[in-house]
């Protein structure tokens, strides 16, 4: 970010923070704008007894609650129900959202059962299906009166299915996120803007958004106390073994954003939430002349680099080697500067590098423009070949990877991660984004994650950032919760 920007943003931080809580980013039950569509069926019939299905579809907004209710009128009643809680008080049934499906997206379905009794003469369907009050459309078509089997076929299972979609946000206030895939669970870490550094787990990726955060680390230098940004975690080879070391930026108290600086943590072990120990500030050992900003970490053909953004008029990405996760080897080399009218939208700005790499070709996608306008998005340089501490050995892509959907109500996404599946064969995003146009640079901006897939010439196709609230699959091989 350019600093005097900074500042600003800053100010209007300590506003937010005071007066606000942000932007909304769920839509409950009772402020959803419903609409749906149900298909009754009727399974199976025997003497006194049938099986039910409704298969629901949200034609609303995204609901973090639901109730669907109908009339049977022919005296049917509900005796059990599986993927909802279902209640009777005379013809009215209810069936309510179990606390795993609670989330129905725009566009989702849900398919509800039960069992019930009738007068083995006539069956009807049932009439005025709703979904939070509001009429369902679709098909009710009442099926033969006559039994057609002697005893129940199918027993309602005893436990809620696994989860297989999942809705974001995955951190209603978390900029900047970093989110890897470790031995079983998720771990995600995001800007704190305070002197804490916190993570939370959790074995699915949509439990990140309840999972809570654990205390990691407190910021206690007088040149690096306070403000914690853009934090990245890696597992690198060092002196000691392999450790995760812990990237973040950090200033003095309070404020003094001129003093923003990268540091690093060391763990004990291979556990990602630590314990972390201070390991050095990784100040460029010739040229600390400005703040520095936006870890990122490269390994490329044995070696070891940095990469970060400084301020210098406009804010260039830089590359610096290492010599081990926590030392510089050189100074900072200019790896990208802002010169596309994309990259200049409120300051030009190259940001928040990340590493991508697949069949042997390596990539950075960067955040480019100012972080406190919509127009906040992503750019891509592809390494040709060359020493990777020259510009001349990468290519930028002369359009956006990445940006902005006013049809999805996404603003200014950007400072992103990749991670893969549990098994290893999808490849996701996570960023951040605004809900609204006018969202700024501050803490109401949130985690949200989405698959991506790749072109036929080899390069990334990130596709458009998805709505919140929309069901999305959850990561291939992800065990249940």
């Amino acid at each position: 970010m350019r600093l005097t920007r900074l500042r600003s943003v800053i100010a209007a931080v300590a506003v937010c923070v005071v007066g606000s809580v942000g932007a909304v980013t769920a839509v409950t039950a009772a402020s959803a704008a419903a609409g749906c569509s149900a298909t009754y069926r009727i399974g199976s019939q025997w003497p006194g007894g049938f099986t039910g299905t409704v298969d629901l579809t949200n034609l609303g907004d995204p609901l973090d609650g639901w109730a669907l209710t109908w009339s049977f009128t022919a005296g049917q009643q509900v005796s059990q129900g599986w993927s909802a809680v279902f209640s009777q008080s005379g013809t009215q049934v209810t069936a309510r959202n179990q606390s795993w499906n609670a989330g129905l997206g725009t566009g989702a379905q849900v398919s509800i059962g039960f069992n019930a009794s009738w007068n083995n003469s006539t069956n009807p369907a049932p009439t005025n299906l709703a979904l939070n009050g509001v009429a369902c459309t679709g098909a009710t078509a009442p099926t033969s009166a006559v039994p057609t089997t002697g005893a129940p076929t199918t027993a309602p299972p005893t436990t809620a299915p696994p989860r297989t979609t999942f809705t974001n946000p995955l951190k209603t206030r978390g900029p900047d996120p970093w989110l890897t895939y470790y031995n079983g669970y998720y771990y995600l870490a995001t800007t704190t803007w305070n002197n804490t550094i916190t993570m939370r787990r959790s074995r699915t990726l949509g439990g990140l958004a309840t999972a809570p955060d654990t205390l990691l680390f407190t910021l206690t230098r007088p040149n690096g106390a306070g403000t914690m940004w853009a934090p990245e975690f890696h597992l690198l080879d060092g002196p000691n073994g392999r450790r995760w070391y812990f990237y973040y930026t950090a200033g003095r108290e309070p404020f003094d954003l001129g003093s923003q600086r990268i540091h690093v943590l060391e763990s004990a072990g291979l556990d990602p939430m630590g314990p972390y120990t201070f390991k050095a500030d990784l100040l460029d050992p010739t040229a600390d002349n400005t703040w520095e900003l936006d870890p990122g970490i490269l390994q490329l053909n044995g070696n070891l680099y940095l990469l970060g953004t400084f301020y210098n008029g406009s804010q260039p990405m830089f590359i610096r080697p290492l010599s081990n996760p926590w030392t510089a080897s050189g100074t900072r080399r200019i790896l990208s500067t802002p010169t596309y009218s994309w990259e200049t939208v409120g300051g030009a700005v190259n940001e928040g590098a990340e590493v991508l790499q697949r069949n042997g070709r390596t990539f950075i996608v960067y955040s480019a423009s100012h972080c406190s306008t919509p127009d906040y998005k992503l750019g891509m340089l592809t390494y040709n070949g060359g020493d990777p501490l020259n510009s001349s050995s990468w290519v930028k892509s002369p359009q956006p990877v990445f940006q902005r959907s006013n049809a999805n109500g996404v603003y200014g996404p950007g400072h992103n991660g990749f991670f893969t599946s549990p098994d290893g064969t999808e490849d996701w995003i996570v960023y951040h984004a605004n809900s609204s146009a006018s969202g700024g640079c501050d803490m109401n901006r949130s985690t949200r994650a989405q698959k991506f897939t790749w072109n036929a010439d080899g390069t990334p196709n990130f596709g458009t950032p998805v709505p919140l609230g929309a069901q999305l699959a959850v990561p291939s091989g992800e065990p249940a919760a």
